[in-house]
């Protein structure tokens, strides 16, 4: 399931990834072949031109004080010198005196299909200030993202189009509806990519990470990612292991080849509803405030009545269960929307469905943007590795899976579906790791109880790169925790990246509080999320 375009920062500033075989590998690029000396290349290319930045384009609204540029990547790396496409970068240059720069940091949300083009506004809140004194603080969008060779694969008004079911146990019918719809996505990503969709991967972005560290004139990449940005990250060290001076993975996607991405959705359905028990188990402790139920599992009834409401008459015309169930996994990932989400629900079964409209409906004016990181996330998945293509294999799974696990497993098929269809060859995922010595220290990141990346990818991560050290926040479980509320884990990020400084071993950190309930005075005045 992709993850929703939010992080620790970008909280204060305003995806995932997840996913026996059914497939053999094919089309598989390693760093050995001519794409890796096809990056060699277009590296050399970049570090000559540079990055011209001046003003950024009006449509991505940002401020003055963030400048933007290009840089060409090849389209496809086993060819240099044939198509090149331009990549957005943006940059605000660091704050401090000179002998305090450290250089670029260079920035990756996530998704796939999510771009970090207002990063640099980091500069401006109290927990960035230390690192933008040291670091060009930097952010662009990955190829097919935003300005970036966007990647489209239907109309952006059929993509957001509402409202929608969402039934717990799909019957036969609506499964076969689903497989016709995940059939007709993959021919119009095929149709409007034509040959290029192939070549949208995160080998490809890798590379492409590659090229701009080279254009932005670093000799060696500081980097942080986030969610599947970890991943991205991971790939990077593996093909480049001497280029990489400070590396930071923050909720880390388990890389194991044979995981990507298939067994990590599995594995993500199963930890979201860990993590829908949190919400309502908090829900419950606030019942004074909410009036939805004294346990979780009266919370859960008083949502599956409104689902049931919703799917008779949908609240503004919009608002069907699965809006309702797309608003509600949001909470699965960031515990600062609990407030909205509770407050929303109590006020549709009291009889005011308006905050629930504000919070769930389709926004018209997003939906390119939502079409597009979409694209470009089925996209990358289905091209970096076999997925099942027996409609059985999934449906064996899932069935038995959604019996454990039943809020977030079918919305997560239905999401990835269309890769048991992809019309492009699918590539061998590279088997990422570090040797002792290969690497300069790295550090990892992650919330205990985090659903999109769960736990046990950061174990993972850091047994497969020696020298890397994971910190945890224990208890916790919002997605993305660097730059975010706790100031535990915002120690070790600056002492890492300003000083090159890790812990001895593995370090924990107590979790940030929980948020408050927002009592009926402050209801009215809740904003929309």
């Amino acid at each position: 399931m992709r993850a929703a375009t939010r992080y620790g920062l970008l909280g204060a500033v305003g995806s995932l990834v997840l996913s026996a075989l059914a497939v053999a590998p094919a089309g598989g690029l390693t760093p050995g072949s001519a794409a890796s000396s096809g990056a060699a290349r277009a590296a050399e290319r970049a570090a000559a031109a540079g990055i011209a930045f001046g003003p950024c384009p009006a449509a991505e609204e940002l401020p003055s004080s963030v400048e933007c540029g290009t840089v060409r990547v090849p389209l496809d790396y086993a060819r240099p010198d044939g198509r090149r496409i331009e990549l957005t970068v943006s940059r605000a240059a660091a704050l401090g005196e000179p002998a305090e720069r450290q250089g670029a940091l260079v920035f990756n949300p996530g998704g796939p299909g999510s771009g970090s083009l207002w990063f640099p506004m980091a500069a401006e809140l109290p927990e960035w200030q230390r690192l933008a004194r040291a670091y060009d603080l930097v952010g662009y969008a990955p190829r097919g993202v935003g300005p970036s060779a966007p990647l489209s694969c239907q109309d952006p008004a059929d993509f957001t189009r509402a409202p929608t079911p969402a039934p717990a146990e799909p019957s036969e019918s609506y499964k076969k509806e689903r497989i016709a719809a995940a059939q007709a996505y993959a021919r119009g990503c095929e149709r409007h990519a034509g040959p290029s969709l192939r070549h949208y991967s995160s080998l490809n972005n890798a590379r492409d990470l590659e090229v701009l560290r080279a254009a932005l004139g670093e000799e060696k990449l500081t980097y942080l990612g986030a969610s599947y940005g970890t991943y991205l990250g991971a790939l990077y060290a593996t093909m480049f292991p001497s280029h990489v001076r400070r590396m930071v993975f923050d909720s880390a996607v388990d890389p194991s080849p044979d995981r990507i991405w298939y067994r990590n959705n599995l594995a993500q359905s199963r930890a979201f509803e860990r993590r829908w028990l949190d919400f309502r188990t908090w829900v419950a402790r606030h019942d004074a405030t909410y009036h939805l139920g004294t346990d979780a599992a009266a919370v859960l009834g008083a949502y599956e009545k409104a689902a049931a409401e919703l799917a008779h008459r949908p609240a503004g015309g919009t608002v069907g269960p699965g809006q309702l169930q797309a608003a509600f996994l949001q909470a699965g990932y960031y515990d600062d929307l609990w407030p909205a989400r509770a407050t929303a629900l109590s006020e549709f079964l009291r009889g005011d469905p308006g905050p629930l409209v504000r919070q769930a409906a389709p926004r018209e004016e997003a939906a390119k943007e939502a079409e597009n990181g979409h694209a470009v996330y089925t996209a990358v998945e289905c091209n970096d590795a076999p997925w099942p293509t027996d409609w059985r294999v999934w449906d064996r799974d899932n069935t038995a899976l959604a019996k454990e696990a039943p809020f977030e497993t079918w919305a997560n098929v239905w999401l990835n579906l269309p890769c048991a269809y992809w019309p492009a060859p699918r590539q061998r995922p590279l088997d990422v790791r570090a040797e002792p010595g290969a690497l300069p220290p790295t550090l990892i990141l992650a919330a205990e109880r985090d659903a999109a990346t769960p736990y046990e990818g950061a174990l993972e991560l850091e047994r497969r790169l020696s020298g890397s050290v994971l910190v945890t926040e224990r208890g916790a479980g919002t997605h993305g925790v660097a730059g975010g509320p706790n100031a535990c884990v915002n120690g070790h990020l600056e002492a890492y990246l300003l000083q090159g400084r890790t812990p001895v071993r593995r370090a924990s950190c107590a979790p940030h509080p929980e948020p408050d309930p927002v009592s009926l005075e402050r209801r009215a005045h809740l904003p929309a999320v």
